[in-house]
């Protein structure tokens, strides 16, 4: 059983070391995405997918170790939480402490990507709709009214202002 709780914990302390790297690459997008450097955004997009392959292998193993750890203890899986496991090992203070330590570790990066993670979700929000606006400021630049132009005997002659919206002939 001790060889499977140190599978488990180095599993996790992998992950954790994982996690860790996806949330310096979420601090750097936040700089890319104030920038507008979509090059570097797709750069950072492929590093980032790089490290997801590794956190789904890790994952596999740990549950791999989890399932195998139900059986030693005769339990189902899904009761083999870390909360769990922290309470299990009880009687060896030195295991216990540190699973209750990287539980906190992992924890507190998961958080900390999960924030940077929604400013960086703010800021795209945000640079979409400024697109939008640009767009639609374009499009209605392009599409200027008819306007009151009149020709010498007072009729209307129906023309539209110029692209850049000032008719120096007036």
């Amino acid at each position: 059983m001790a060889s499977l709780m140190d599978d488990f914990m180095e599993a996790l302390e992998k992950e954790n070391g994982e996690y860790e790297r996806l949330t310096q690459i979420s601090y750097e997008k936040r700089q890319v995405i104030i920038d507008g450097n979509i090059p570097a955004l797709e750069e950072l997009t492929g590093r980032e997918q790089e490290i997801t392959s590794v956190i789904k292998n890790l994952e596999k193993k740990r549950a791999e170790v989890v399932r195998d750890m139900s059986i030693v203890l005769s339990k189902q899986p899904e009761e083999l939480t870390v909360t769990n496991m922290i309470a299990f090992l009880n009687k060896q203070p030195n295991e216990q402490k540190k699973l209750i330590d990287l539980k906190e570790r992992l924890g507190n990066t998961l958080r900390e990507m999960a924030d940077i993670n929604t400013q960086n979700e703010t800021l795209l929000r945000h640079a979409i709709e400024m697109v939008e606006f640009d767009l639609t400021l374009y499009k209605s630049m392009r599409q200027a009214p008819v306007t009151a132009n009149y020709d010498r005997r007072a009729n209307n002659t129906g023309e539209r202002l110029g692209s850049g919206g000032f008719d120096a002939k007036q």
